[in-house]
């Protein structure tokens, strides 16, 4: 009986840490990407979501849908130990990830847009140019005009 207390207080733990990391998910992305505070909502309604199915899950699969003090111990206690000696450096590591995965997946796009840029904005930008000079110097002289007529 106690042994199997003590799994269930291991496996507990174990979740509080899953959900930690769930925590440091949503933070991570909105460290990585830009947000708005619509996305930030949605976001922590999804996280409550995901954390309440995790425990739900947990608590179905592992304690037969039986709810103990030391259950909600166990996933307290975990997701404060993640907290405390892991999310620093896991946020830090997939921080690092996510920023060298959008450089390179943004460097194809860059190459193309200045691909695009040098041979075909700098040519069509001369001739607006071209023609903006003609224009003006056609109202000038019509002005110039009217205002001896």
């Amino acid at each position: 009986m106690t042994i199997n207390q003590l799994t269930t207080l291991l496996i507990f733990f174990l979740t509080g840490a899953i959900i930690g990391f769930v925590f440091d998910f949503f933070r991570i992305l909105r460290r990585s990407f830009k947000t708005s505070d619509l996305i930030t909502y949605i976001q922590d309604i999804l996280f409550w979501l995901c954390s309440g199915a995790i425990l739900l899950f947990s608590i179905f699969r592992f304690n037969n849908g039986e709810l103990r003090g030391y259950i909600f111990i166990g996933t307290i206690i975990g997701v404060v130990a993640y907290m405390l000696f892991l999310s620093k450096y896991l946020i830090h590591v997939f921080t690092k990830i996510i920023v060298f995965l959008k450089k390179l997946l943004s460097f194809p796009f860059k190459v193309l847009f200045n691909f695009g840029k040098i041979h075909i904005y700098t040519p069509m930008q001369k001739i607006i140019k071209n023609m903006s000079r003609f224009t003006l110097k056609d109202k000038k002289k019509d002005n110039l005009s009217n205002k001896f007529q």
